[in-house]
């Protein structure tokens, strides 16, 4: 009787893969050969937190959504490290293997904290979490130039017209009865002569 041949570790990875594909396609498959497919006007509605939709959604957004949506998330995410280290310092069965590796992880949780709160710090005091749009500030100089002679300098800037524009080039005025005819400029002979000195073994 041979010997049976075993199946290796990339095999059974490629057979976990097809198995997972095949069952995704049949699940699609049986959904929507079973499922019942009545749209309506309600269904074919946005839908964001229970509440209808009004007017179109192609309108701008306060930019402070995304700011304070992208520092929730970076924050969430890294909090979910916080249940692993709860894990390991909670084992009796580690702490009981090697005592140190409840302090070090305790020293480890807290660096990670102070700087998930320094982040936090530094975020808010950029006014970055705060909804309400701030106060505008309007900056002072010391100059000593009057304000009227920046309304003078606006008003001219507001009388300028823009020359329309025109593909045909622009004819300069040339009077002809004086005009005399230009005289060819000579040819510019350089002012070296480049000399080329022969190597010393020939």
């Amino acid at each position: 009787m041979g010997d049976v041949a075993q199946i290796s570790e990339f095999g059974k990875i490629l057979i976990f893969l097809i198995t997972g594909i095949i069952v995704v396609c049949l699940i699609f498959f049986v959904n929507r050969v079973f499922a019942p497919n009545h749209p309506n006007f309600e269904k074919q509605t946005s839908y964001e937190c229970g509440e209808e939709p009004v007017g179109s959604a192609w309108l701008p957004f306060n930019s402070r959504f995304y700011v304070i949506a992208l520092v929730f998330l970076l924050f969430e995410v890294e909090m979910v490290f916080v249940f692993p280290w709860a894990t390991v310092f909670g084992s009796h069965e580690i702490n009981k293997i090697e005592p140190r590796w409840g302090i070090l992880s305790l020293v480890e949780m807290f660096i990670f904290l102070g700087i998930l709160i320094l982040g936090l710090v530094y975020v808010w005091c950029k006014g970055d979490l705060d909804w309400i749009k701030p106060a505008v500030i309007k900056p002072t100089t010391d100059v000593q130039i009057p304000i009227s002679l920046y309304d003078k300098l606006n008003l001219e800037q507001s009388s300028h017209t823009v020359r329309k524009f025109s593909m045909e080039q622009p004819v300069l005025a040339i009077e002809t009865a004086n005009a005399t005819p230009a005289m060819p400029q000579p040819i510019r002979k350089p002012m070296f002569k480049p000399t080329f000195k022969k190597p010393e073994n020939e």
